[in-house]
């Protein structure tokens, strides 16, 4: 039986257990093997690039299945969907729990992929069947769990299994919780939304996958090859010309894969640009901090995940409560106190040196992540609040897949500017050493004695190590005030979401003359009979009220 909006959310709780459940598992899938990529290295004896595929490919397949997200909605129905996706989660995660060969490893990720790209999109639209208007922001909230605090604590997770047990843990010990929660949604869960038959469309299906694919992928290598290298340049511009084509044929098809006409609704407009623009510098500290915690300043990954850790726990704890907010005061408050927080908060780690302390970076990363846990769902339901019922699993499709496309254009922008700024750096430093200066040369000599003193070693040997350890600290260096660059950049785009925060209003006020004039000629008991005009306390009849515009 479909779910009426408004019913008593009580009685649904079993169900938003079993389905942030889900969600969580795989969410926190896509970081979780970010720290045990050398690992895999060693064990199955391939090269890095070959290696980073478990994430690579984990991604595009997300990117690929996201945009069809509203299709299969409509054409499965919810709890057989959910199923149908808890089932290829665990059984790619049972299959890379023993593989012994790379090749079985990878094929068992891409099985994990497409249960999990499913599931984001799928929970956001039951949340938006199960909640009415007035109490969305509680139930966004916990889904903001899984968007936010699983995908911080992967690294720290993955970072402790790999220190005291073996990577099969990884997996393994999400098959039994996998199961437990097939089991239960077999058991308790019922349609929330009625199933229709939408006809399928083949070419807009291609478009889609070789768009999105294509784009993502490109942007994903862009990081490491470059942008002129011509693989990153056919597959953006091939990804981005299918795009294109994608949006005209859908915006001309009667049932669209992916509907692109939501985008006249201005607050979802407006709501899925500052996401893309949050998601972007969210991902700087995502990227950028264990970069400079465990390659520059020699941390393990347990003690970076271990850093990142309280920020993530506030971001557990400070999602409910921001939707609890967002249900009394509405989105914009939240949104410009939560970028105010984080845009200060991004500039400061763009002072970080090879002295920075612990403790400092562990503060600022907290402030940070409360400011970040204001932002992200309340601006969401913002935008999904304007939709129409219809056309909410359109909404959050398209809003994940945004989101998707605004962490790919973030990890690929960072990366760049890092490896330039680096680059740059690196040899402004060298061009500023005077070898032939008496000050660098009483230095370098008072390092060499020192080292020969230490170590026993002959002059010759202690002059090799004190010039690479001078050669090491301009490059870590160099790395750092690339770090530095690459926060100045998402603090621009921080800034920029700040901006843009002062224009959201709560669209949920807007929907009331909808719901007054939605059946004329059969009145509801729960339906407002008059609207009332901010200005006035007279009574605006019912037949002048104007309805917003409906897909």
């Amino acid at each position: 039986m479909p779910t009426e909006e408004g019913n008593g959310i009580r009685q649904h709780i079993p169900l938003i257990i079993v389905i942030m459940s889900g969600m969580f598992l795989a969410v926190l899938n896509q970081t979780l093997l970010s720290v045990a990529i050398p690992h895999f290295i060693n064990e199955f004896q391939v090269t890095a690039t070959t290696a980073q595929w478990l994430m690579t490919g984990y991604m595009l397949i997300n990117g690929v299945l996201v945009p069809m997200s509203a299709y299969l909605i409509e054409r499965f129905g919810t709890r057989n969907l959910f199923i149908g996706s808890m089932l290829f989660f665990t059984i790619g995660s049972f299959i890379c729990g023993i593989a012994m060969t790379f090749p079985i490893l990878l094929t068992g990720r891409l099985i994990q992929a497409i249960g999990a790209g499913i599931l984001m999109p799928l929970c956001m639209t039951i949340i938006l069947y199960i909640f009415p208007p007035e109490k969305r922001g509680k139930g966004m909230g916990i889904v903001g769990l899984g968007i936010m605090f699983a995908p911080a604590i992967g690294p720290t997770l993955s970072g402790w299994v790999m220190e005291h047990y073996s990577w099969r843990l990884l997996f393994n010990g999400i098959v039994p919780l996998s199961i437990i929660i097939l089991i239960i949604a077999t058991i308790l869960m019922k349609e929330v939304k009625e199933k229709s038959n939408p006809q399928f469309s083949f070419l807009g299906s291609l478009l889609s996958t070789l768009g999105f694919g294509l784009f993502i992928y490109g942007l994903s290598q862009a990081g490491t090859d470059g942008w002129t290298d011509p693989i990153v340049l056919s597959c953006i511009y091939a990804g981005l010309i299918a795009i294109l084509i994608f949006i005209y044929q859908q915006l001309r098809a009667k049932n669209p894969i992916l509907n692109f006409r939501i985008f006249k609704y201005d607050m979802f407009s407006l709501s899925t640009l500052i996401s893309m623009i949050v998601t972007i510098a969210m991902f700087s500290g995502m990227f950028l901090l264990p970069i400079y915690l465990q390659n520059l300043r020699g941390f393990s990954p347990l003690e970076s995940g271990l850093l990142m850790l309280p920020g993530a726990i506030v971001m557990g704890i400070m999602s409910p409560v921001s939707g609890y907010l967002f249900d009394k005061i509405g989105p914009r408050w939240l949104a410009v106190v939560g970028m105010a927080i984080t845009t200060v908060t991004t500039w400061e780690f763009t002072h970080l040196t090879l002295d920075t302390s612990y403790n400092y970076i562990l503060t600022i990363n907290i402030i940070r992540s409360l400011g970040m846990s204001l932002l992200m769902m309340p601006i969401m339901t913002a935008g999904l609040n304007q939709l129409p019922r219809e056309e909410n699993s359109h909404g959050t499709a398209m809003s994940n897949t945004m989101r998707q496309v605004g962490g790919s254009i973030g990890i690929s922008l960072f990366t760049t500017i890092f490896t330039i700024r680096t680059d740059f750096h690196l040899a402004h430093l060298k061009e500023q050493t005077n070898l032939f200066d008496p000050l660098f040369q009483q230095m370098f000599q008072t390092l060499s004695n020192g080292l020969a003193a230490v170590t026993g070693t002959p002059p010759g040997t202690s002059q090799q190590l004190a010039t690479a350890l001078l050669g090491g600290r301009v490059g870590q260096s160099s790395a750092v005030s690339g770090i530095n660059d690459a926060f100045y950049w998402a603090t621009a785009f921080a800034l920029v979401g700040f901006i843009l925060s002062f224009f959201l209003r709560d669209v949920r006020r807007d929907k009331k003359p909808e719901l007054a004039v939605k059946e004329p000629n059969q009145p509801s008991p729960d339906s407002a009979e008059v609207v009332e005009e901010p200005a006035s306390s007279e009574p605006v009849p019912k037949e002048q009220a104007q309805p917003i515009p409906s897909a």
